[in-house]
């Protein structure tokens, strides 16, 4: 799927134990891994940020085998739910993780991955079929994206153009791979011939900063959560003379932290760009032009080249401004659909390049669009339509607090870190939603719970 003839001397990737490999080395090393891979085979990633992972990722396309791409920190009783429900031919997995599957038949390995052989019978997945991704809110739930190989090719030339990518790029891996933005930064970098710098280490850690500056970094990449991070690590005193683009997606980031990243990144000739998108679409549906960051603050931008947004009311598309409906992104980016069993790999092009995003959004007079919420975010107490969403944003921004609301229509449950926030917290929403008292309960812990990528895992959170 990609190919790297015209650029085989380029550095693909350099990893943090100060390992180069070219475009050359790659294309070998994934074509003898490719030779014991059957095509159109189902094949389990366990991934991490390394370049054994990336092989086996690289491998699979080449052979025309179907790969799911899984955090190797997947919980044991989930995988095994994977592994019964889509009946894998093999698993991909770190060397130390082998001996948990000796009873399966090794076949090679290679900087530090092996491959095991898990199925015995011969499948053969439908052509346009290319990769599998799980869905960005089921870290729980073996339902899958199925992708092809327009999808993510289309998404990579796009994200690419509008990010302006070339040879003399260098980005780190601050997400993890099996993640679709994640994924969608080493996809952009690859089709353009571009340097990607292979980490294991945090952003939060001191290496992943040394590594980083070491290399010459050029473009970070982060979820909303990073950037909270971020500035409370005093981000912009660390000494990074050769980044020139931040990128945002992966959920709403706070005005706040827009306006604070956006005027230190123009006050260094960096280049911060919001952005929108889900595993539904490979990764990318829109982007804020960096020198609308300010005057559009809080919009998700524009669609990408080769995408288009409609807004759905009812089933009519709605031509004014200011009305909030259902986004609908049309593009060749589009999955093919889901898939909850092996049965599903079977299936053609459910969506035929239409995504119904379940994203409550209006776009202003210029054309740029706004997310309202999410259409299963509402509440409706004492018969008031409530975003759970937007109630989040507002007692982030009065308190500087980490929250995460949920419910019923019966009662909005608001859970804090910061337990004197607590009757503040009631006081300031009945004052703010105009709503009585007894239909707010705040609850406290210690941490929100969230996903490795930041997203708040909302259905950990009891609403009873």
């Amino acid at each position: 799927m990609f190919d790297f003839s015209s650029y085989f001397s380029n550095t693909a990737f350099i990893t943090s134990k100060g390992e180069l490999y070219t475009y050359k080395n790659v294309s070998i090393l994934s074509e003898e891994l490719g030779k014991y891979i059957q095509p159109h085979s189902l094949i389990f990633i366990l991934c991490s940020n390394t370049i054994g992972s990336v092989l086996g990722y690289l491998s699979s396309f080449k052979v025309n085998a179907v790969p799911l791409l899984l955090s190797k920190e997947i919980d044991k009783s989930l995988l095994s739910e994977f592994i019964r429900k889509y009946s894998p031919t093999y698993l991909w997995l770190p060397d130390e993780m082998a001996h948990e599957y000796c009873d399966k038949e090794f076949i090679f390995s290679s900087h530090g991955y092996s491959l095991m052989r898990f199925g015995k019978k011969d499948v053969d997945l439908p052509d346009n079929l290319a990769l599998l991704l799980t869905t960005s809110g089921s870290t729980g739930s073996p339902k899958l994206v199925r992708l092809s190989k327009e999808n993510i090719l289309e998404n990579a030339k796009s994200i690419a153009q509008y990010l302006d990518i070339d040879q003399n790029e260098r980005a780190i891996t601050s997400l993890p791979m099996h993640y679709s933005y994640g994924l969608s930064v080493i996809n952009s970098h690859l089709i353009s011939g571009a340097t990607i710098l292979l980490t294991e280490d945090s952003y939060i850690q001191r290496d992943f900063w040394v590594f980083a500056r070491e290399q010459r970094v050029t473009s970070f990449s982060g979820v909303p959560f990073t950037y909270e991070i971020l500035k409370k690590m005093k981000f912009w005193n660390r000494n990074l003379p050769t980044l020139r683009t931040l990128t945002q997606a992966g959920g709403k980031l706070s005005n706040e932290l827009i306006e604070y990243f956006a005027k230190n990144a123009k006050l260094r000739d960096v280049n911060f760009y919001v952005m929108y998108g889900q595993t539904e679409a490979t990764a990318r549906m829109s982007y804020l032009p960096c020198q609308y960051t300010i005057e559009k603050i809080g919009s998700i931008g524009q669609a990408i080249p080769g995408g288009k947004f409609e807004i759905w009311t009812d089933m009519v598309i709605v031509e004014e401004s200011n009305i909030i409906g259902e986004l609908v992104y049309k593009g060749r980016n589009v999955s093919l659909g889901y898939a909850e069993c092996f049965n599903d790999l079977l299936r053609g092009d459910d969506n035929k390049g239409t995504l119904y995003t379940g994203d409550l959004v209006y776009k202003d007079n210029d054309g740029f669009y706004y997310i309202a919420g999410r259409k299963k975010r509402f509440l409706k107490l004492f018969g008031n339509r409530i975003s759970l969403d937007y109630t989040e944003d507002l007692l982030k921004k009065q308190f500087n607090i980490d929250v995460a609301c949920v419910g019923t229509d019966d009662k909005m449950i608001i859970y804090t870190t910061d337990l004197e926030q607590k009757d503040n917290i009631i006081n300031f929403l009945v004052v703010t939603l105009k709503l009585n008292r007894i239909v707010f309960e705040t609850r406290y812990l210690k941490n929100i719970p969230r996903s490795e990528t930041g997203k708040v895992l909302y259905a950990e959170l009891p609403i009873k």
